[in-house]
C-alpha cells in the first residue's frame, strides 16, 4: 500500500486518508476519490491531499475483517457478525452465555502483522445479548493479502460461545439464630435469571448436616446451591459434609478469587452442588459468578480451573469490610 501526499489531480481511485471540509460538503476519511472530489478539491485550491492507495496484492479494510471474522466463527452459534465497517467487525452474543477462547490461536493471529488485530473479552467471561464478544479491526485502510490468508488460517473458529445448557435450579438456604437468612436470595434470583435460569425452589433449613442433607436429595432443579447461615470455613463443615451426607461428593473447596474465597463445588447425582460464598448475597462480581456461569453452561470446571483463577482473581476491595486486607503502611 502507497500512503502520504499527492496532488488532488492524481488522487482519483485513491483513498482518503483525513476528512476534509470543503466548500458545501465534508469528505470523510476512507472514502474512495472520485472525479467529482478531485474536481471540488481543486476548486477550493488544495495543493496536496493525503491518500492510500492498495497495491495488486492488498486488500481493502473492509474485506479484510470480513474473512477474518468468518474465520474465527465459522459457525456462529449463539454469536452474530455485524457488517464489516471501516476496517471493523463486531462479534456479538445473540443471548446469555460464556465466550469460549482459544488463546494461542488468537496470539498467533496478533503476530502475523501490525495493521490486523483481533481483541476479545476475557476467557470464559459471562455475556448478555448483544453484548460484544471481540472485534475484528484492520487498522490500516488495506493489509497484504498474503499476510490476512495466514492470519485467517491460524485464526480457525478461535472464538465460540457457549449457551446455557441448564434451565432450573433449586437454592438451599441454612439458618442459625441471628443470621441473615433468606437475605441475598433476589441476588441470587437475579444471577440466575441472566443465565437464562429458572429459580424453581428456595428451601430453608437449620443449619444442620442431615435437615441440608435432606433438603439436597429432595431439591428438583438441575443445579443445586447452598446459602450457608454461617460461613463454611472447612472442607469438613456443615455444607460440604451434608453433600456427601447425601451421596455426593465434593470436586473442591475454596477458590483464589476475592471475594468468593469459601465457594465449594461438588455433585450429587448428576447434578451440579455449587456451595456459595456469603459474597453471593451481594448483586457485586465475586468468584461465585465464574464457576456459576460455567456450570449453566454446561463449561467444564474443576478443581484445577478453580485453581488458575487466582490470576486476575482480586476482584475488588470492600470499604466497609470489618477486617480490610490492606494492612498499615
Amino acid at each position: 500500500m502507497k500512503f502520504g501526499p499527492v496532488p488532488p489531480s492524481q488522487a482519483e481511485g485513491a483513498i482518503l486518508a483525513h476528512s476534509l471540509e470543503l466548500p458545501g460538503q465534508k469528505l470523510r476519511k476512507g472514502v474512495v476519490l472520485n472525479a467529482e472530489h478531485v474536481a471540488a478539491m481543486q476548486a477550493a485550491g488544495l495543493d496536496s491531499v493525503i491518500v492510500a492507495r492498495l497495491s495488486e496484492d492488498d486488500l481493502h479494510e473492509d474485506a479484510a475483517a470480513a474473512q477474518l471474522a468468518a474465520a474465527l466463527v465459522p459457525a456462529p452459534k449463539g454469536l452474530r457478525l455485524t457488517e464489516a465497517f471501516t476496517g471493523r467487525v463486531n462479534v456479538l452474543a445473540e443471548g446469555p452465555g460464556v465466550a469460549l477462547l482459544d488463546e494461542a490461536r488468537l496470539n498467533a493471529v496478533n503476530e502475523v502483522h501490525p495493521m490486523i488485530t483481533v481483541a476479545t473479552v476475557p476467557p470464559y467471561q459471562q455475556m448478555g445479548p448483544r453484548g460484544m464478544v471481540a472485534t475484528v479491526k484492520i487498522i490500516s485502510y488495506g493489509v497484504p493479502v498474503a499476510d490476512l490468508e495466514r492470519a485467517c488460517a491460524l485464526a480457525d473458529s478461535a472464538i465460540s460461545f457457549a449457551p446455557p445448557v441448564l434451565k432450573t435450579a433449586s437454592l438451599i438456604v441454612t439458618e442459625i439464630p441471628g443470621g441473615a437468612g433468606e437475605k441475598g436470595v433476589p441476588a441470587i434470583a437475579a444471577r440466575l435469571e441472566a443465565l437464562g435460569v429458572t429459580l424453581e425452589q428456595v428451601v430453608t433449613v437449620p443449619h444442620r448436616e442431615g435437615p441440608l442433607a435432606q433438603a439436597l436429595q429432595a431439591a428438583q432443579g438441575e443445579l443445586k446451591l447452598i446459602l450457608t447461615g454461617s460461613a463454611t470455613s472447612d472442607p469438613m463443615d456443615v455444607a460440604p459434609q451434608a453433600v456427601r451426607r447425601a451421596g455426593g461428593q465434593i470436586e473442591r473447596f475454596g477458590m483464589p478469587v476475592d471475594p468468593g474465597n469459601l465457594l465449594f463445588l461438588g455433585s450429587l447425582g448428576e447434578a451440579s452442588v455449587i456451595g456459595l460464598p456469603g459474597c453471593a448475597r451481594s448483586p457485586a462480581l465475586n468468584g461465585a459468578d465464574w464457576v456459576l456461569s460455567r456450570v449453566v453452561c454446561g463449561v467444564a470446571v474443576g478443581a484445577a480451573d478453580i485453581a488458575r483463577m487466582g490470576v486476575g482473581g482480586l476482584l475488588k476491595e470492600i470499604p466497609t469490610r470489618p477486617m480490610p486486607r490492606r494492612g498499615k503502611s
